[in-house]
């Protein structure tokens, strides 16, 4: 379980299973490399897969602030790869993987996005959804404007959550939860305002290698909508609905996801 600068930043990173293909998981915002385990175990005999901490999670260095955070994290994940891999993320984490593809290509040998929360492409294609997003996503944003990191968690758990209720958790996990809404936040001009320009003219449509989309059938409404417009951009994209899973698919119905990835890679 390594750690070292990567792309100057500390960070941490494990490696699950011996499968003949490399791959690198990038996971959700709030979590940690640990949480691919148990999608990893359903993919060990395809792939050997290198998760890391992203920046301010796990056992990876504190946030501090050196760029824009979707920027760094794809800088640290080219980092990591010596040739093409399988390149799979979840929620915050698929935006930095696609973001990976468009900033080094040849490093990519296929993406997975799972529920990819790439906001701007929803409210660039569907504007009459912001006010209802807003709405939804109003605890987190009234907390943080209100200097009260754990109700903006408990709101923003709340949408993208696993279902657990806030009380439930322990002081531990709600004080770090808390502690990281500051993350969620630094976040927010590349999800909201696509500081990446990956919405620009042919950015998306120059994303050569195959996509696999996949979205839980009980996610919040956004994630199908911005699937809808990757899907209409990337040349080579796929979908796939985990029946019953919401955002948090590859936790909650680790098998039916690893099962849609094996079936992906079987075909490309």
């Amino acid at each position: 379980m390594p750690e070292a600068l990567k792309a100057g930043f500390p960070t941490y990173w494990t490696t699950f299973g011996q499968g003949p293909q490399p791959a690198l998981a990038i996971h959700c915002s709030l979590a940690h490399s640990g949480s691919w385990g148990a999608l990893a175990r359903h993919l060990s005999g395809a792939l050997t897969l290198t998760a890391f901490d992203m920046p301010g999670h796990g056992r990876s260095g504190a946030w501090d602030g050196r760029g824009e955070i979707q920027e760094v994290t794809a800088e640290i994940a080219a980092d990591l790869l010596d040739g093409p891999a399988h390149v799979i993320g979840h929620s915050f984490g698929a935006t930095v993987a696609l973001r990976l593809a468009v900033m080094r290509p040849e490093l990519v040998r296929s993406l997975v996005l799972i529920e990819p929360v790439f906001f701007a492409v929803a409210l660039a294609d569907c504007p009459e959804m912001r006010d209802g997003f807003e709405v939804q996503m109003a605890g987190f944003a009234n907390g943080m404007r209100a200097g009260d990191p754990e109700a903006a968690a408990r709101g923003f758990l709340h949408v993208w959550g696993n279902g657990t209720e806030w009380e439930s958790l322990s002081a531990t996990e709600r004080k770090r939860l808390a502690g990281q809404m500051h993350l969620v936040e630094a976040g927010h001009p590349a999800l909201y305002e696509d500081a990446g320009a990956m919405l620009a003219p042919g950015v998306l449509q120059n994303v050569s290698q195959p996509v696999l989309l996949i979205e839980g059938s009980d996610s919040p409404d956004i994630i199908s909508v911005i699937d809808d417009g990757l899907a209409s951009r990337l040349p080579r994209a796929r979908r796939a609905v985990i029946a019953g899973a919401g955002h948090m698919a590859p936790l909650t119905h680790a098998r039916q996801v690893g099962a849609e990835i094996l079936r992906f890679l079987g075909n490309i």
